[in-house]
Formats: C-alpha cells, structure tokens, sequence
C-alpha cells in the first residue's frame, strides 16, 4: 500500500488527481495538505475514509515533517503552487513564496526524513507546466523535455526555478524525483479566473467574453483526466531524475475555444428549454447567441503566443497517450459546469466584482 502526500489537493488539478488515484488504487493512503486560497475548496475532494485532509501551507517545514512521519509518507505529489499568469504579473511576490520557497520546504523536509532518516524507497514527484519553456512561433517545432527554459512571466519563472530545485535535489543529495511538464488543462473543478470556466460562466451569466488581444494565442489542450493519469503512469514506471512532457496533442487558439463554448451553450439552450430557467440571464435564454458577448480587450504583457508539447517521450517510454480528443473532452467540461452552478456561481460573481473594481481603478 502507497501512502501519499498531495499537496495542493484540493486545488483544480490536485483534487481530479486525488478522485483520479481513490478511483484506480483505492488501498492506499492519501494524505492532502492545502492552505485553501482562492483556488482551493475542501468540497472539491471526494468523501472517504482513504483520503484525510489537512489545512495548511507547505512553507510549514515543522507541519511537512510531521505529516510524512506520522502517516509514514512514501510518496509526495507535488501539485500546491500559484498558478495564474494574471495574478503573478500584479503581485509576483506570491508566486515566490509558494512557488520557489515552498517547494524548497518540501525538498528539505523530504531530503531530512527519506535521506538523512528512514532511508525508505520514496518518490517526490514535481508538478511544473510547459510555460518554463517560454514562448513558440508559429512554425517552430513543440517543447521536448530539453527545450532550453526562457519563462516569461513571474509565474513561469517561478516555477522554472522550482524545476531547477527538484533536479538539484535529485543531483547533489540522491533525492529520488521525477518532474512532469504539462500544457494547459481544462475540466472539472477549475477556478472561473481560467479561459474554459471562466468564458462559460459568463455565458451562462450573461456577462462579456474578454478575449485578449487579437485572440488567437495558441495553446495545447490537455484534459485533466488524461493528465492524471499521465502522472499515474510516471509513479509506477517513469525513471527517477526523468522529466516528462504531458500534453494534449491539441493546439487550438483561444477563439476557437471561445466559438466552441459559445456553440456547445447555444446547442444546450435549443436542446432543453429548461436551461433557460436556470440561466435567464444567458443570451441564448431569449434566443440570441452567446457571441454576441465577446469583447475584444487590451492583450496583457508579455502574453505567450503559442504552446505546444511534444509528448513523444512519455508515449514511447511509459504507453501513454491522452485518452480524450479536444471536442469530447470540452463538451464533458461544459456539461458539467452546467450541471454544477452552485459550485462556481459565487466564484464567478465575485471574480466579476474583482474586475470591475480594476477597470474603475485603471480608468
């Protein structure tokens, strides 16, 4: 029986891993330990007895060692970090913090219990993303795992530096990690700041669709259940000190995505007249599209025009490959922020709020 630590596991991505690993190997144990900011809620876990939930940050050394001891840890899933290019642009202090000195924490910590302690068979598996590797243009070839790091934002440059803290940790003291680097997920549970929700909220709330710039930013889509179970797969065979490339093997721009929403919304709205009760405020309640919403706005700095993951090496070396195409995998996105307005309503109310305060402030 494994015995996890996961933190940021009540976060977006860190809580579909969590149903994900409860789902496939229910005998072990998960620890989830998460300070529940904005983006973490204890509800995003599943019930059971197999999952405990602990609040708190990992910038706790004291706390990160009492946990791997008294649950005795064999496993850490590193997934706690700010996350939003936003947010990391106006206060990139934060992203320091968590980002670079938490993890920091949890290598020392887990070095002075693994290492210096028990000597136990371990693995401390790092969460980092493809924006390390900076930005593509329109012809050049994807990231591959020895993409030379060039961030350019305090988010990516943040977590660049975390990457290089795992890797030293594994070189200089015998640490036994692995690293993934995804691109952009999308599912279930993800807070309304991000494209997919946050345009669906919208929709759904009647309120505009700001598409940055000219809109056709590319990105490679990964569906979160596919990118759990490609860290699924690096737990149980990946090479210790190995770093892999998970990636949706879908570049779209993000007005493809947006026209999408908009048309899986229009088609919901034809398909049940009671969506129209449950969303009077959606332009296609009254029968209009929903991309009469969209909005043109000021690109934000330093926006990164293309991404794309070139997942070759987890494929050939561990059989993995995303189980969902783009199109099913929104449509099952979309249809279950349909079903779940009670868990992002209030969100995206308040994230709405948030936005005006900074349009008023700015104008």
């Amino acid at each position: 029986m494994a015995r996890l630590l996961v933190t940021g596991g009540a976060g977006f991505i860190g809580a579909n891993f969590v149903r994900y690993w409860q789902g496939t190997r229910p005998g072990d144990d998960i620890t989830v330990l998460d300070a529940l900011t904005y983006a973490g809620r204890r509800d995003n876990l599943p019930d059971g007895q197999s999952v405990r939930f602990v609040h708190g940050s990992i910038n706790d050394g004291t706390l990160v060692e009492r946990l791997m001891r008294d649950f005795d840890i064999d496993t850490i899933v590193h997934f706690a970090a700010e996350s939003h290019v936003d947010r990391s642009i106006s206060d990139p202090d934060a992203f320091i913090a968590t980002n670079v000195m938490g993890t920091q924490t949890m290598l020392r910590v887990a070095k002075q219990v693994w290492l210096d302690g028990s000597g136990k068979p371990h693995r401390f598996h790092h969460i980092s993303t493809d924006e390390v590797y900076g930005t593509l243009g329109r012809d050049e070839p994807a990231f591959t795992e020895e993409a030379q790091y060039a961030p350019n934002s305090p988010y990516a440059a943040s977590k660049a530096a975390s990457d290089h803290l795992v890797r030293a940790f594994h070189r200089t003291y015998g640490l036994q990690v692995t690293t993934s680097n995804c691109s952009n997920n999308f599912g279930p549970y993800q807070h309304p700041e991000k494209l997919i929700p946050l345009f669906l909220s919208n929709a759904l709330s009647g309120l505009p669709l700001p598409i940055y710039g000219d809109g056709m930013n590319v990105r490679d889509w990964l569906f979160v259940g596919d990118h759990c179970e490609g860290i699924g797969c690096i737990l149980d065979d990946g090479e210790i000190g190995e770093t892999y490339n998970i990636g949706g093997g879908t570049e779209v721009p993000n007005l493809v995505v947006i026209e999408a929403i908009c048309d899986f919304v229009d088609r919901s709205f034809a398909e049940d007249r009671a969506m129209a009760l449950h969303f009077p405020d959606a332009p296609a309640a009254s029968g209009q599209p929903t991309a009469i919403l969209k909005r043109f706005v000021t690109d934000r700095p330093g926006h990164d025009r293309r991404y794309a993951i070139n997942a070759a090496k987890i494929e050939g070396a561990l059989g993995f490959r995303p189980g969902h195409d783009f199109e099913t995998a929104l449509a099952l996105t979309c249809r279950w922020y349909i079903d779940n307005p009670a868990w992002w309503g209030h969100l995206a109310e308040k994230l709405h709020r948030v936005r005006q305060r900074v349009r008023q402030r700015v104008g």
